[in-house]
Order: C-alpha cells, then sequence, then structure tokens
C-alpha cells in the first residue's frame, strides 16, 4: 500500500497485514511513520497511543526458501499462498510467516512477535534450519529487486514523488473513488486528471559494468541527459549478471518515457572508468520494466511442485 501527504507524495509504501478482523500490521520501508502518525494524530484532535510493536522481521528468499522454511515449521508451508500468512508457534516463539519479500523469488518473510525476548533465539533456529540448504546472511538483494522492478524509498520513491509518478502497475493500490477519505486524495485525483510531469522507466545503459547498486558504485542518482540537457535522474542501477547488461530505474519527463528513447546517463566516478571531461557519459535506452518475471510467476509458483532435491538445487538461500 502507499501512505501520502496532502501533496500526493509517497511517505512510505508498506506492506499491510492482516492478523485479525479488526488487527492490522504496518511493515515499513525505509522512513519515518511513527512520528508522522504522531502528528496526524495531534492534528485530527485524536486521543489516541500510538507506538511502534515489539515485533521484528526477517527474511527467507530464494528457490530453497520452501525447503527451509519446510524444515522449520512443517509441510503447512506449502498452505500459504503468495501475500498471504499464517501463525506458527517455533519452540515456545510466537510468529506470524507471510509469503512475501524484496526479491521477486519464491520467500517468506518471519515477524516474531516478543521480538525483544526472542528475536535472538528465533535467529539461531533459523540458521540451524539453513545450514542443510547452505543458507547465507546477506541484506537487501539489490540486483534482483531492480531486475524484479522492485522500488527502494528514499531512492526510486520519495516524498517527492507520487503513486502516479512510479506506475509499475500500482494503479490498484490508489482507489480515487472509495467512499472513504485519505490524507492526498485531493491531490492525487487532480495529478491522476492532468497526468503526470515525470514517470518512472526502465533503462539499459552501457558502459563498464555498474555493480550492484549497494556496493559503492552508486552512491548518488546518476544524471540522465538529452539533448545536451539534463531532464532527470537513474535512481536504482546495477549489472544484471542474469541479463549480461547494466539495468537501472529513472526518473524522466512524460514525454521522453516512450519504449526506445535514447539518453546519456554520467554514470560518476568508478574504479577503471574511462572519465572524458570529468565524466562517464554512456548510452541508455528505456525499456520495458521489469526486466525479469513481469507477471511475477516466480514468487507465486506452486511450492509444492518442489521436490526435495529441487528446493535444494540453484542458487543460495
Amino acid at each position: 500500500m502507499f501512505l501520502t501527504d496532502q501533496h500526493g507524495g509517497i511517505l512510505n509504501d508498506p506492506i499491510l497485514l492482516r492478523l485479525e478482523e479488526n488487527r492490522f500490521w504496518l511493515s515499513l520501508a525505509d522512513s519515518d511513520i511513527l512520528l508522522w502518525a504522531r502528528g496526524v494524530a495531534t492534528h485530527a484532535g485524536m486521543d489516541v497511543r500510538i507506538e511502534e510493536i515489539d515485533v521484528g522481521p526477517v527474511q527467507v528468499q530464494g528457490p530453497k526458501s520452501f525447503a527451509l522454511m519446510r524444515d522449520l515449521l512443517g509441510g503447512s508451508v506449502a498452505d500459504i499462498r503468495y501475500y498471504y500468512l499464517q501463525d506458527y508457534t517455533i519452540d515456545g516463539i510466537e510468529v506470524t510467516v507471510s509469503r512475501t519479500g524484496y526479491t521477486g523469488e519464491i520467500g517468506y518473510e518471519i515477524y516474531v512477535h516478543n521480538a525483544s525476548r526472542d528475536a535472538e533465539r528465533l535467529w539461531d533456529l533459523v540458521l540451524d534450519a539453513g545450514k542443510p540448504h547452505g543458507l547465507r546472511v546477506i541484506g537487501p538483494c539489490h540486483i534482483r529487486r531492480i531486475e524484479g522492478g522492485m522500488l527502494a524509498h528514499g531512492a526510486d520513491i520519495t516524498v517527492d514523488t507520487t503513486p502516479f509518478e512510479v506506475g509499475m502497475g500500482y494503479d490498484w493500490m490508489v482507489d480515487l473513488d472509495q467512499e472513504a477519505d485519505f490524507i492526498g486524495k485531493d491531490a492525487l485525483r487532480r495529478i491522476k486528471q492532468e497526468g503526470p510531469a515525470r514517470k518512472l522507466v526502465g533503462l539499459e545503459l552501457g558502459g563498464d559494468p555498474l555493480g550492484s547498486y549497494n556496493d559503492g558504485s552508486m552512491i548518488d542518482a546518476f544524471p540522465v541527459h538529452h539533448e545536451g540537457e539534463v531532464v532527470g535522474r537513474v535512481t536504482s542501477a546495477c549489472y544484471s549478471p542474469r541479463l549480461e547488461k547494466n539495468i537501472g530505474l529513472a526518473l524522466v519527463p512524460s514525454a521522453l518515457s516512450e519504449i526506445g528513447t535514447r539518453f546519456l546517463v554520467d554514470t560518476g566516478e568508478r574504479p577503471g572508468a574511462q572519465k572524458p571531461s570529468g565524466k562517464e557519459l554512456v548510452d541508455a535506452e528505456v525499456v520495458p520494466k521489469p526486466f525479469i518475471d513481469p507477471s511475477k510467476e516466480q514468487p507465486k509458483s506452486d511450492v509444492t511442485s518442489l521436490g526435495t532435491d529441487s528446493a535444494r538445487s540453484g542458487t543460495g538461500t
């Protein structure tokens, strides 16, 4: 879902989990919504208590994730459909497991209740269950999320971007016809009617391999040039080993967002790169996005078809 401000800007794009009929969790991206919620409550004159719940998430992602989770929780994990959830108890630890993630692979998120007490013990249980499957601990896999067109708050989406600019098939997340009001509804109606001035597009980029985005190869947005002027910025980019090319997401004027539009992109100073005139200008072309698996068939895969051997093959979890 999107949380928007009064101008329609995206404050956060959390996953909304419905645990019970009237009990919801927001699994937030990288921005402070706690202070925003307190400000909204104060402005609205609400007498409520707002605080972060004692819950901690961890992700198990990749082609081996189902086999690992089956070992950890039992065969009922196969019944969790894409974007559904189920409660479990692991060695006395209460958890909620959702079939979601930030990779475009088959994957799960484990939300441990009473995290201040049980998170470390759960972590050890997950690591132990992962040993037969070659589990490795990493941060977010930005190559996979860029390949899958998944957006990073603070890079591809910020409070200065709107849902209609980032597109990506998220239009269903903005219901402007609903009776209920929400912050930013009037602004988004106007933006939709007028049309967004910018759009987030997929790019294929030339030049030397860019790296993995979070390895120091992209410490800031890359300027996008068209006919001698800077017209936009590449917000996330990486080298895709599967596609064997550089790919990225870029905010550009709507008039220049058509497939096949060509740009020059300044990829900046990188070790070993040739930098004529102090810049590394490479060719770039607008291409369809997501770059891989646009219909999300991989994360939606029927895990019941994965036997022990096939579930343990492929890349690491």
